[in-house]
């Protein structure tokens, strides 16, 4: 029987403004470099912000950067899908006091056999529009896990290493 991992509840705080009551659900299935799938990443929209769950198998145990970036493409390997959903061009980092970028996200964990399970919150961007920017604008974004852990102030991603996953976000019905 597989063993279900760790689980991530975390809180992104800096956004001081408010989103009107947008609705809409993005979804982003995940690959590896190779092209295999390896999870999938869901998106809600909520009041003040999107809720984001992640399911992911097959990533080295440990802590990993994960972010949202500003282009809605993968291919031909992770770097089509550019730098983070900055359009402020703030410093990248969560501790950062200069900081964070719309991109930035808390650690992805996974557990020793490969897998995660992790619900985050970010009021820095939106699923399709309002205050914050949009995952699902005219470029689309994407969702990209990377091989190390963030340490949320070095630039410009946190000594997060290479791209390990990457998801085109995409609209979805529910």
């Amino acid at each position: 029987m597989k063993k279900t991992t760790l689980i991530t509840i975390a809180v992104v705080a800096g956004f001081s403004g408010s989103l009107r009551a947008n609705t809409g659900t993005a979804m982003a299935q995940l690959v590896e470099p190779g092209g295999s799938a390896i999870g999938k990443a869901t998106f809600e929209q909520a009041p003040t912000g999107v809720l984001m769950y992640v399911e992911v198998e097959g990533l080295t145990p440990g802590a990993h950067g994960i972010h949202l970036h500003a282009k809605g493409a993968c291919e031909p390997d992770f770097t089509a899908a550019g730098g983070h959903i900055n359009p402020e061009g703030v410093p990248h980092g969560l501790r950062n006091p200069e900081g964070p970028d719309n991109g930035d996200l808390p650690l992805l964990y996974v557990g020793a056999d490969g897998s995660a399970r992790a619900e985050f919150f970010t009021p820095r961007v939106s699923v399709s529009g309002g205050k914050a920017p949009a995952l699902l604008d005219e470029d689309g974004s994407a969702v990209v896990i990377h091989a190390h852990p963030d340490d949320q102030v070095t630039q410009p991603i946190g000594g997060a290493g290479g791209r390990v996953g990457c998801g085109v976000v995409a609209a979805s019905n529910g």
